[in-house]
């Protein structure tokens, strides 16, 4: 694989943060600088650490970063939470993008144990 946008980690992650991004602006004003921001923030983590991960050649380097992408795809479920109890959200908005941020974890979770793999094969 030449470049990090090929990954469907990635990919996946993109289609989120588009999402999201749009989903914000149905926040309050007041919440423009507050959860609007921290939720765009993480959701565009996910995908950054991704790519960043992705540009490093050795094994731990990359999944340090994988692994802190997988923690923006969770921080971003924390704060579809809570706007969801703020009401923001309803539940059928929430589940969707809840579901996006776990096919994002899945996705991750395969790359590095892809790459894993690939670092222990002896050449």
């Amino acid at each position: 694989m030449k470049s990090f946008t090929e990954l469907d980690a990635w990919k996946k992650s993109r289609i989120l943060r588009n999402e999201v991004f749009e989903l914000v602006k149905s926040f309050p004003g007041e919440e423009k600088f507050r959860l609007a921001d921290q939720i765009i923030r993480s959701s565009r983590s996910i995908g950054n650490n991704i790519a960043e991960g992705h540009g490093r050649f050795h094994y731990a380097d990359s999944s340090k970063f994988l692994i802190n992408a997988r923690g923006s795809a969770a921080e971003t479920i924390d704060h579809l939470i809570i706007a969801l109890d703020q009401n923001y959200i309803n539940t059928d908005v929430f589940e969707k993008f809840k579901l996006q941020c776990e096919e994002c974890m899945k996705l991750i979770n395969g790359y590095i144990k892809y790459l894993r793999e690939q670092s222990t094969i002896k050449v």
